[in-house]
């Protein structure tokens, strides 16, 4: 889970994982879901709420929580129970490969098919009411095209491949700006259009979105990189894509790494087959490795050991250490257990800085990236970009 608080007061959540264990009834463990609304605004109704919530691909670990800690539905239906303190969401922004993920190699659990049916009432709003008639609580932004005509008459509110997000909830004010850089889009009549779309199934439909975020009016002060769990194919073909004409694009900060720190975002190669001599995708490396000065990678995960399975992979934090640093590689969970709280960036127009505040604390811009793995840990705080 990612939380990035922007200079104006909007947030954006990307992804949730609140397990049952962590939903406060288990003093031994952390409570994540008070933990993400304490660090959330309130409505005049008292609701938390958040401006915008992503989630880059329906996996059990990227929705888990949803139903219980969320509300769905129309906003007057929002529960009268003072106990019942779920979070609204203002804007959805949802990929429509959400839709049509379910099959009989890919089930959908019962989050992401509450999140979809959500997402199915908003864009039916939407075509009957139009921009002017939806508000907050009802409205989503469709990440990507869809196959088949299935958005060509609610085009207003999708954001095509290599396309900027400037506004969140409708509030256009400079604050940042997204490039959609993924899921790719499929043109039915293209040589490999079969292939491709066997690709995009399970992790490799992610949403991966590089911002670039204000900071004391300085625009672009902050860079961040977020994938999903895209991995090495998908990371291939971007590059090649843009490795001539918008290298730039993949440039950040900050890194979520995709895919819990997996080697398969790396590499083909695989290391239970091979060993030490697996091989690092060159395009690939190239997409996660275009960092600025002093950028920092986090990898939301368990801890990092040399003989756990993948993900996460000791592999594929080498790489990233050789990427940037060892003081500036973050593993979520490892932080957490030396500091009890997540990792956050403070960001000021010199660009972001790694926080050591001990408590969640306003501030004009943040990010903050946590991961709840086998055991519930601290979750996604306010984050600076």
């Amino acid at each position: 889970m990612a939380l990035v608080a922007l200079d104006n007061g909007q947030n954006i959540l990307i992804d949730v994982n609140i397990r049952a264990s962590a939903d406060g009834e288990d003093e031994d463990v952390h409570d994540v879901a008070q933990d993400l609304k304490d660090r959330l605004p309130r409505d005049d109704d008292g609701r938390p709420y958040v401006d915008a919530l992503l989630i880059s691909h329906p996996d059990v670990d990227h929705v888990s929580g949803l139903r219980n800690h969320f509300h769905l539905g129309p906003p007057d239906e929002y529960p009268e129970d003072e106990d019942d303190d779920r979070i609204l969401i203002r804007e959805m922004w949802s990929s429509p490969i959400v839709f049509r993920r379910a099959s009989s190699q890919h089930k959908l659990g019962d989050d992401a098919k509450a999140w979809a049916k959500e997402a199915r009432r908003r864009v039916a709003l939407f075509r009957e009411k139009g921009l002017d008639g939806t508000d907050d609580g009802d409205r989503i932004l469709i990440l990507g095209k869809d196959r088949d005509g299935k958005t060509d008459n609610v085009m207003e509110i999708v954001i095509l491949q290599d396309e900027l997000i400037t506004a969140v909830n409708r509030n256009e004010d400079g604050q940042f700006e997204a490039r959609l850089l993924a899921p790719i889009y499929i043109d039915p009549d293209q040589e490999d259009a079969e292939a491709l779309i066997e690709l995009l199934s399970k992790n490799n439909s992610s949403v991966i979105l590089r911002f670039s975020i204000m900071a004391d009016g300085t625009d672009d002060a902050c860079r961040f990189l977020t994938g999903g769990d895209a991995s090495v194919e998908i990371w291939d073909r971007l590059w090649r894509r843009h490795k001539d004409t918008n290298p730039d694009w993949f440039s950040y900060d900050v890194m979520e790494t995709p895919h819990h720190c997996s080697w398969r975002t790396l590499s083909h190669d695989r290391w239970s087959e091979m060993g030490e001599d697996v091989r690092v995708s060159a395009d690939a490396r190239n997409a996660l490795s275009q960092t600025r000065k002093g950028a920092h990678v986090v990898a939301s995960c368990n801890p990092i050991k040399k003989e756990e399975p993948n993900p996460p992979h000791e592999r594929a934090k080498r790489e990233y250490v050789s990427i940037t640093a060892s003081d500036r590689f973050h593993c979520t969970e490892e932080y957490w257990e030396k500091n009890s709280r997540p990792v956050e960036f403070s960001i000021t127009h010199a660009g972001p800085s790694f926080s050591h505040r001990v408590a969640a604390k306003k501030v004009a811009a943040t990010i903050g990236i946590s991961a709840i793995p086998t055991v519930a840990r601290g979750h996604g705080s306010r984050g600076r970009r």
